[in-house]
């Protein structure tokens, strides 16, 4: 299975981990729900909403088979 990460997009995301979308939503970000999120990078993202990228890329990726 695919891992996420910073250059990953956000829409991406959403089809990687069924989960991310809420693990999105928790961090504050909304950005799938945006128009941006099919060009948007995770890094983007965070560098927009001054999340920890590390801690989040943790998050979408736990429970993730390698």
């Amino acid at each position: 299975m695919a891992k996420i990460t910073a250059d990953t997009l956000i829409a991406d995301c959403l089809e990687i981990n069924p989960n991310a979308a809420e693990i999105l939503m928790g961090a504050g970000m909304h950005c799938f729900g945006c128009a941006m999120a099919h060009g948007e990078s995770v890094a983007e993202a965070v560098a927009v909403h001054g999340e920890d990228l590390d801690a989040l890329l943790a998050k979408l990726n736990e429970g993730l088979e390698d």
